[in-house]
């Protein structure tokens, strides 16, 4: 399943994110949920890969739901239902990306989505680069170190020198995009003149399959919880 079309998976991926927006019951993204793990064996995605990549959202999750309790009125399922429905909407993005090549993401974007190559290089550029996002901190936080700068226990100083470093990271982000640009520009990748393609990008009957298995997974999804008389809508 790794194999198929950046395409095909990420629009399986939209699809069975897009089917949770409007319920906030918690059946609804628990039975996503476990579509999303069962299928990620298929990916090649290992749980522990996995964890790695999902923990920041579990707490991201528990954030929101115990905000809703603290600070609204909603009950514990509804809070519960937001919760879950942040962990199920971003995972099949997380098996997705992670399972996808950033070069066969750009080809699908100009070949089969036909995308303007100017956007779908950029794409690329900036998928290459966002690894690059982590290593930059780090560095930006050992050299605030080396002058000093620490916020040890006190968590107000922890979130001044967070909200320091972040605006850091944005300057030195934004001069390298525009260095990056500029470097683009002068090796002619905005010439305007029709590109070839050194690697064909195929959409199969196998990615067409793919899209339809999404589909028919959220369609069972929602009958399961409709069913059960579980299904909550947002606009009620």
């Amino acid at each position: 399943m790794a194999r198929r079309n950046p395409l095909a998976k990420l629009a399986a991926a939209a699809l069975l994110g897009f089917g949770l927006l409007f319920t906030l019951d918690p059946l609804t993204p628990v039975l996503a949920l476990a579509v999303d793990l069962a299928a990620a064996p298929l990916f090649g995605v290992r749980p522990v890969r996995l964890a790695r990549r999902y923990w920041p959202l579990l707490l991201s999750a528990a954030g929101i739901a115990g905000g809703q309790l603290l600070f609204t009125d909603a009950g514990p399922v509804r809070a519960l239902g937001l919760g879950l429905r942040v962990l199920a909407v971003a995972l099949p993005g997380i098996i997705s990306f992670g399972t996808t090549d950033p070069t066969d993401l750009a080809d699908a974007l100009v070949q089969n989505a036909k995308a303007p190559a100017r956007f779908a290089i950029g794409a690329l550029a900036a998928f290459r680069l966002m690894p690059l996002l982590g290593e930059e901190w780090r560095t930006l936080r050992q050299a605030r170190r080396a002058r000093g700068v620490d916020a040890g226990r006190n968590p107000i100083a922890m979130v001044a020198l967070a909200a320091s470093l972040s605006f850091g990271l944005l300057v030195g982000a934004i001069r390298r995009g525009i260095r990056l640009a500029t470097a683009m520009d002068a090796r002619g990748f905005d010439s305007g003149r029709p590109r070839t393609s050194a690697r064909p990008s195929r959409f199969t009957r196998a990615d067409a399959a793919l899209i339809a298995a999404a589909a028919l997974a959220v369609a069972l999804i929602l009958t399961i919880s409709i069913t059960a008389g579980a299904y909550r809508p947002v606009f009620t």
